[in-house]
């Protein structure tokens, strides 16, 4: 599994640097990081309310530890 594009998600989460976030979701294979990257940037953008922009972010994060975590099946297979 490449984890190449949750560090580069995570590192423009964390810089904040919004137009390189929206680049990696158009290029990703990943459709689900594609997906949460796209609800964070509408909230980012769009929403009123700052509790739905946190929900958002919070969700993408969890996506990318979650998706950049080692597969237990293939950590079994290694040891």
């Amino acid at each position: 599994m490449n984890n190449v594009d949750y560090d580069k998600a995570l590192y423009y989460t964390h810089r904040s640097q919004w137009d390189n976030l929206l680049i990696l979701m158009v290029r990703t294979k990943d459709d689900f990081l594609s997906k949460k990257i796209e609800l964070f940037l509408h909230a980012y953008n769009y929403e009123n309310d700052y509790k739905e922009v946190e929900k958002q972010l919070y969700s993408l994060l969890r996506y990318i530890d979650h998706a950049g975590e080692p597969q237990e099946m293939e950590y079994l297979q290694q040891v």
